[in-house]
């Protein structure tokens, strides 16, 4: 990739012999700590537009506190919420507008916070007994509260696959009904139980468009948390060019000229689609698809 992709790359040391040592911890949470503000799950922005930092005590009384890692020596921790709050997705222009103001290295410290914090908020019960949980190793565990079950629990990321498909030349584009007007995108789902990422972009090929598939490669991933998913971008051939769109998934599906693509990723309005936005994956897949 010619470019960073939106939220890889942070710059904080997650610094696992510090989380894995609770009184290593203890010592770093005092003044000199640093904690992320957050609204919810937003990020709250300096007036300068970087990410606004604070101590432990600006922290609610008796919260639990993730610890992200080291940066600049100081130890950098966030606040779960008392309660889910803040945006669910990223489809709200607030936090879009927000996101664009960070630089890569600030769009990744956020973007693993978010992640993180979003699942301690949503996982304050155990799923083997129904106990209550408490956060564990500097929050990157939850450990149940029952001593009958002390099940641990681990943040989880969910990936899923998202793919170009080439046959001639052209490209395979869809629209999902959540999508604005006329913007296409590659197809994506979610890797199920006993698929690797081959079968799982196959499969999903074929389920969504009706279209088989062949020589799978790998592209690039990126860390998407909205709430916590990996991206795995992938690149596939097809011999046929006739498509059987499944409408529950799809609006529409077509096959694009490289041309078109080309035009669309310089966002002219002659152009037959509208592109991903550059947070995306899916327009990076692009962008390399066009470069090779």
């Amino acid at each position: 990739m010619s470019r960073p992709l939106a939220f890889a790359g942070s710059p904080i040391d997650r610094a696992d012999h510090i989380r894995a040592d609770p009184d290593r911890l203890a010592a770093l949470m005092d003044w000199r700590a640093r904690l992320l503000k957050l609204d919810g799950l937003d990020p709250v922005l300096s007036p300068e537009g970087t990410l606004e930092w604070g101590t432990l005590a600006d922290a609610a009384p008796d919260s639990d506190l993730v610890f992200l890692g080291l940066a600049a020596g100081k130890a950098c921790f966030a606040e779960v919420p008392a309660r889910q709050g803040g945006s669910t997705g990223p489809a709200n222009p607030r936090l879009w507008a927000a996101m664009a103001a960070l630089d890569p290295g600030e769009l990744a410290t956020y973007g693993g916070a978010r992640s993180l914090v979003d699942w301690h908020a949503r996982h304050r019960f155990c799923a083997q007994c129904g106990s209550a949980t408490r956060l564990a190793k500097g929050g990157w565990q939850r450990t149940c509260t029952n001593d009958d079950c002390k099940a641990d629990h681990f943040p989880r990321v969910d990936p899923v696959t998202i793919m170009l498909v080439e046959h001639q030349g052209n490209l395979l584009l869809g629209r999902q009904p959540r999508f604005p007007p006329r913007r296409f995108s590659a197809l994506a789902g979610f890797v199920e139980p006993g698929e690797s990422i081959e079968d799982a972009v196959a499969r999903e090929i074929m389920e969504e468009a009706g279209v088989v598939v062949r020589d799978v490669t790998y592209v690039a991933s990126q860390p998407w948390p909205f709430p916590s998913s990996l991206m795995i971008g992938c690149h596939s051939h097809a011999d046929r060019a006739e498509l059987t769109i499944d409408t529950t998934e799809l609006d529409e599906a077509r096959w694009f000229t490289r041309a078109e693509v080309e035009l669309a990723m310089t966002g002219s309005e002659d152009a037959a689609f509208i592109a991903p936005p550059p947070h995306a994956v899916a327009h990076h897949l692009l962008k390399w698809w066009l470069e090779q």
